[in-house]
């Protein structure tokens, strides 16, 4: 089966350390820095690189300064065994 791989990037220098998007995260990706942002807010980083790229986090932050990316992680055998049978070729 097919892993879903996300990844995100969030504008620092607009974050508000509302932390609504850590709370909407299920992985748990999400946490406040200790370091401050030009605006003096405590910003929201990545913590851990689990993230699945569900958008929960995108969708409930009220600056909308998170993107996410998301990408589909097929196993190679699984990839091969699909190119062999387009091509015809067994490789």
């Amino acid at each position: 089966m097919a892993k879903v791989k996300g990844d995100i990037i969030i504008d620092i220098e607009k974050c508000k350390g509302c932390e609504l998007c850590t709370a909407a995260c299920p992985q748990k990706t999400l946490g406040l820095s200790s370091k401050l942002n030009s605006k003096g807010y405590h910003y929201v980083i990545k913590l851990l690189d689990n993230c699945t790229g569900c958008i929960n986090c995108a969708l409930v932050c009220p600056e909308g300064i998170i993107k996410v990316f998301r990408k589909t992680l097929t196993p190679a055998a699984t990839i091969s065994k699909v190119l062999s049978n387009i091509a015809g070729v067994q490789l």
